[in-house]
């Protein structure tokens, strides 16, 4: 069976409104200087925590840089195993779907036990077949991966995420891309656009080009009946959009 392997934030959920509020919580803890906003901590999403360290603290030893994000990280899993974060809307309903067709699976760059309090509070333990992080491994995202997929002995799968690192980790593995515009980053590349209708197809053709590689792709090619999502704005018919979706 084919696999989708899903970066976390941004992905699946949206954990930047709680989690700022935590960051400030232990930067007065601990006495530092700086506060940080919701849109600061989305901007670092993606990154690995050793990353983060010189990112948030370019003028500290590593050492103690490293340290302040780690505080971080534990009273995050603290807070995320009881709470939980924003799941993105319909995410359980689809994938129900998805599990029908594919395996899933979780591959991040966050602390260990980052994912585990996702799958949690959110009671998802059971769509995922496997999850790997940077923070268990100390590996990057694109060798995570190619770990998870031997691990697991995947022979086909596609990487889901939102920034450019998502991009180039999928490039590093070998295997396509899929891009969550909803998220938080933006790509200068990806393998496939997915559009509902023959009418987007051709709308986005004019702002790109021909489609000489193939890469714009109808939703209802990937089943058994290949055609338009019916459109509810002109059908009135919201039913069968969304059982079709």
């Amino acid at each position: 069976m084919k696999a989708l392997i899903f970066d976390l934030d941004g992905t699946l959920w949206d954990s930047s409104e709680c989690l700022y509020k935590i960051w400030n919580i232990v930067f007065e803890k601990r006495n530092i200087p700086l506060r940080v906003t919701h849109e600061y901590v989305s901007s670092l999403f993606g990154k690995t925590n050793r990353e983060i360290a010189t990112i948030v603290f370019p003028n500290l030893p590593f050492e103690e840089a490293y340290s302040h994000i780690l505080a971080i990280c534990d009273e995050e899993i603290v807070y995320l195993n009881e709470h939980g974060a924003k799941i993105y809307e319909g995410l359980e309903k689809t994938l129900k779907i998805l599990q029908e067709n594919y395996d899933l699976y979780i591959v991040s760059n966050c602390q260990d036990g980052y994912i585990e309090s996702f799958l949690k509070a959110h009671h998802m333990s059971s769509y995922f077949k496997d999850i790997e992080c940077e923070g268990r491994t100390g590996k990057v995202k694109a060798e995570n991966i190619q770990l998870l997929m031997q691990r697991n002995n995947i022979k086909e799968a596609y990487y889901i995420g939102d920034t450019q690192g998502d991009q180039n980790a999928s490039k590093l593995a070998s295997i396509p891309f899929i891009y969550a515009s909803y998220g938080f980053g933006e790509v200068n590349s990806y393998d496939y656009i997915i559009v509902m209708e023959e009418r987007n197809r051709k709308d986005i053709i004019k702002i790109i080009g021909p489609d000489l590689d193939n890469k714009i792709h109808l939703l209802m090619e990937y089943t058994d009946n290949i055609k338009d999502i019916s459109d509810p704005w002109y059908t009135g018919d919201f039913n069968t959009a969304y059982k079709e979706i």
